[in-house]
């Protein structure tokens, strides 16, 4: 008996192996921890070469055999291994990190999309990853060289736009992309740029004011958005999604500086060394998922210069008798007088044989004539003592953020929070003032020098909100308020027309922008109706406020020669030798004045309906509709409709229409100033900027600001091949905008003492500028993104991404010049050829990144080429239009985790020391725009920057 039961077992054993042996069919769906679907996952048969991927809904199926194992990997999510069993049915869930398609927040609201399937292009970059492998730590540089469609680069003798670097998306201007944190809108800067910049004329957001470090997710709509989130979405979103980890301690340590070919003023060795130091930590609060997140970074970035060195005239014989004067111990401000014998005395003691009865006019003819050379020599000094800092500005600062979650129940009632504070201080340095030149006071500085600008650069942010549960409705109730602040302090500079009197520094005044902003968002999806139905709707009320401070007097006055301050046109300022009026105000940067200080407000009160429909499973709706209404220019309704096919399984189409504004800024309204303007020749001007409500706009019949409006459409396509591991976007667009606001060219009186005149001479300036709804503009383009991972055998892992954009902005129709305007003749200073390039072609019109991560267990290989197009100088002068040609930047970096908590990295921006093009040395009319060896690089056409190579090492320290 005992036997038979043995040969039943033995039977039944190898019946059950058998069983097992053959191969089956399993299938399942793999989701985040959120429950959200993750499409693209790998899935394969450990050991082997075999393997599939999930589809859009997550969803996969694959033949194993009982003794085989699978992997589930995915780039940002850990690995999950599960042995078969038998079981052919499996829900996997994989944890932490990000993912490319994981559910977005922006877009759209319903709280089940992921970025592969809305119905308008979202881009999500994971700046965790980047952070430890890419060579840039600041979020402007970190999105440049990740996301095509954005531009920003570090600006040079712009003034405060030397301090905070302005951003565009697809090629439109700062202001025409709104910046969320969390989904709640973020303030802007105060910094308005009228200096010779791209986007000048507009107001960006401060992004380097957040710490790269807080930051978990950027998400990039690429689509206009004013329907769904108000005004500055035209060109898209870009929303900041905060980390939310908890019990990790996250610290980077990166110090990397310029060694190029052409550091140090293009004498090599390196320069622009910088430091930053990040610490990411998160608390648990409660039981139920509470946290509260915290990050804290400091950095110190030193400047650096890539002028060769000055070639203009520097010293007339004027300088020369001063030097000789000065050496035999003369106080030099008596040559000043209308005694010359003394002027003819250490004049032929230089040896200049000056006539004794000559009289000031023979002398100011004969002393005019350049001496440099024999200057610079007598003088021991070389023509590179005489240079500006052509590059970037030293800039300190440091930076707080936090983000907080506290569930109050278990229905889902949440109070949360995020909170940021930045202090910046920045130095940079303006034109060279030369000894000859009007605006030194040789007295004071006999060989010249060179002026600074000092800014203090301040931000706060708090926002607060409780959402959850009313009657199966998702409600959410916030309030975010935010502060810029920017104030000048000018260094090493003078007053010219004060002579003597004037202090070397000064409190030029500044400016700031405060907003807060008040949301109600409530919605609803139905899972029952159709196959999917998100209905949401809301209100928001933002108060906004500018202010101008003023500076101390010195800062603006000009002055008469015995010290009086100028405030009648019949009031004359203090001369130089040749008879040329001293300028008042510091140098570089004139203060801004009691007439310029203002404080200016208006609120706006909105409301949107926004409803997203799966009619079938394979057909989206999307529309939505905002009215809003601003209580200085009025109100204005907007919609958006889109759509998205699914074509086939791994195929959608998606497209969408919509209209959008943008309200005039209050700076733009409200900003009025004098500053010191740089033409093509290096040749200086006081531009006043005067605001549209002024006399001075009034005589020339330049009307009130408007908003902007604007219609787009977009068009495109995802597809994905699962067996090749690929996933396909593109979308092509077009946006028109009306009315554009643009920072006119520069108006000049008639001379003969006209109204104009007299208001020029009281803001002590020679040429106005407006803010003015100018022109009308088209802008289209195509997004091309190309997506690639793979596993290429046991931990390692190879993530592909080939982002493409390309795009083309001109104006259309005629410009929007007033009568007056057109009878004078002034329409091309309302908006000038330099504009018109500014607009069109001063930033890359293509761009196209192709970025490789090769990870292991112990290592990581980060290789990076970013392809620039071409860009033009921005000048009036159509001759000297330069056109520089494109250019191919390329980062490198190789990261190893030495040990469980430490991996180190070292790399390269710009590996091969790849610079644009220099300036043409000359033109076809015998111009050039070096402006006399000032600019051996264009300062008004930007692709990628004038540092150099850039290398880099960093500690990168995870404590779980």
């Amino acid at each position: 008996m005992k036997q038979k039961r043995q040969f039943i077992l033995a039977i039944l054993s190898l019946f059950t192996m058998a069983i097992y042996a053959q191969s089956y069919q399993v299938t399942g769906t793999v989701t985040d921890s959120n429950s959200q679907p993750l499409p693209g996952v790998t899935v394969t048969i450990e050991g082997t070469s075999r393997g599939t991927t999930t589809d859009f809904d997550g969803k996969f199926s694959i033949k194993v055999e009982s003794s085989e194992n699978l992997i589930f990997s995915y780039v940002g999510f850990n690995e999950k291994k599960l042995q078969m069993d038998g079981t052919r049915t499996f829900n996997v869930v994989l944890v932490s990190g990000v993912s490319l398609n994981e559910v977005v927040v922006v877009g759209s609201r319903n709280p089940n999309r992921t970025a592969v399937d809305t119905a308008v292009p979202v881009d999500v970059i994971d700046v965790t990853e980047l952070l430890t492998a890419g060579p840039q730590i600041n979020l402007n540089q970190i999105l440049n060289y990740v996301a095509p469609s954005f531009t920003s680069n570090t600006q040079t003798i712009s003034d405060g736009t030397d301090h905070i670097d302005p951003a565009s998306l697809r090629g439109l201007g700062p202001d025409q992309v709104l910046v969320l944190i969390n989904g709640k809108r973020r303030h802007t800067s105060s910094l308005v740029n009228v200096n010779g910049t791209f986007g000048r004329g507009s107001v960006g957001t401060d992004l380097n004011a957040i710490p790269a470090a807080s930051i978990e997710r950027i998400e990039v709509l690429r689509d206009g958005a004013a329907a769904q989130y108000g005004s500055d979405a035209i060109a898209g979103v870009i929303n900041i999604v905060l980390k939310r980890s908890t019990n990790e301690l996250t610290v980077n340590v990166t110090n990397g500086a310029y060694f190029s070919k052409n550091s140090n003023d293009q004498t090599g060795g390196s320069d622009g060394n910088t430091t930053n130091i990040s610490a990411n930590y998160g608390l648990q609060l409660g039981d139920k998922g509470g946290f509260i997140n915290f990050t804290g970074d400091f950095d110190v970035r030193d400047e650096y210069s890539r002028m060769k060195e000055f070639e203009g005239g520097i010293f007339n014989l004027y300088n020369t008798v001063e030097r000789v004067a000065d050496n035999a111990g003369y106080d030099i401000t008596n040559l000043l007088d209308d005694d010359v014998s003394d002027v003819i005395q250490y004049g032929n003691a230089a040896g200049l044989g000056l006539p004794l009865n000559a009289t000031k006019a023979d002398l100011q003819s004969i002393l005019s004539a350049d001496n440099t050379t024999a200057e610079l020599t007598a003088r021991g000094l070389t023509r590179s003592d005489f240079n500006m800092r052509v590059g970037q500005s030293a800039l300190r600062g440091g930076r707080f953020f936090a983000n907080f979650s506290l569930p109050l129940n278990d229905d889902g009632t949440e109070l949360y929070s995020f909170a940021g504070v930045s202090s910046r201080v920045g130095n940079s340095a303006g034109f060279y003032r030369l000894p000859s030149q009007n605006r030194t006071y040789t007295p004071a500085y006999i060989n010249g020098f060179l002026p600074e600008i000092n800014s203090a650069i301040t931000d706060k942010s708090f926002s607060v909100g409780i959402k959850g549960k009313v009657s199966d409705w998702d409600v959410d109730f916030s309030n975010t308020y935010g502060k810029n602040e920017f104030l000048y302090t000018i260094g090493n500079t003078f007053n010219a027309s004060m002579q003597s009197a004037s202090p070397t520094t000064f409190d030029a005044g500044g400016f700031s922008f405060a907003q807060n902003t008040t949301n109600l968002d409530i919605s609803k999806f139905y899972e029952d109706t159709m196959s999917g139905f998100n209905v949401a709707f809301g209100a928001e009320y933002r108060v906004e406020t500018y202010e101008i401070y003023a500076g101390e007097l010195g800062s603006y006055a000009q002055y008469t020669a015995d010290g009086q301050v100028i405030t009648l046109p019949s009031q004359n300022p203090s001369v130089d030798f040749f008879d040329r009026a001293r300028p008042g105000g510091s140098q570089v940067f004139p203060g801004f004045s009691p007439a310029n200080e203002l404080s200016r407000g208006r609120s706006s009160v909105a409301g949107y309906l926004d409803m997203e429909a799966d009619v079938t499973e394979n057909f989206l709706v999307s529309l939505a509709t905002r009215y809003e209404d601003y209580s200085d220019f009025g109100s204005t309704l907007n919609f958006k409709v889109a759509t998205r096919i699914k074509a086939t399984e791994n195929t959608n189409i998606r497209a969408a229409f919509n209209t959008g504004f943008r309200a005039p800024s209050l700076h733009q309204l409200n900003f009025n100033s004098t500053s010191t303007i740089f033409d093509q020749n290096g040749d200086p001007i006081e531009v006043g900027t005067f605001a549209n409500d002024s006399r001075a706009a009034k005589l020339l019949g330049i009307p009130q600001l408007k908003e902007e409006t604007s219609r787009s459409l977009s068009l495109g396509f995802t597809s994905k091949l699962p067996d090749a591991n690929l996933t396909f976007t593109v979308d092509g667009y077009w946006i028109g905008i009306d009315d554009r606001v643009v920072y006119t060219g520069r108006f000049t009186g008639p001379g003969t003492g006209t109204e104009l005149d007299n208001l020029l001479a009281q803001a002590n300036a020679g040429a106005a500028a407006f803010f003015a709804n100018a022109i009308d503009t088209e802008s289209k383009g195509l997004d091309v993104v190309i997506t690639h991972d793979a596993m290429l055998g046991g931990s390692t892992k190879l993530k592909t991404d080939l982002a493409a954009t390309f795009s083309n902005t001109k104006r259309v129709g005629n410009v929007k010049a007033s009568d007056v305007l057109i009878a004078a003749g002034k329409v091309d200073t309302y908006f000038d050829e330099a504009s018109r390039v500014y607009l069109e072609e001063a930033v890359p019109r293509t761009k196209i990144n192709l970025s490789h991560s090769l990870t292991t267990d112990k290592y990581n290989i980060f290789l990076r080429n970013v392809y620039f197009g071409e860009v033009t100088e921005a000048t009036n002068n159509v001759l000297r239009q330069q056109v520089f040609g494109t250019k191919v930047v390329t980062d490198l970096s190789f990261g190893y985790k030495a040990t469980e908590v430490l991996t180190i990295t070292v790399g390269a921006n710009n590996l091969f020391d790849i610079y644009p093009d220099r300036a043409a040395l000359a033109f076809s009319d015998g111009g050039t725009n070096r402006s006399s060896g000032r600019f051996d690089w264009s300062r008004r056409a930007q692709q990628f920057g004038i540092g150099g190579r850039f290398l880099f090492a960093r500690l990168n320290f995870v404590l779980k």
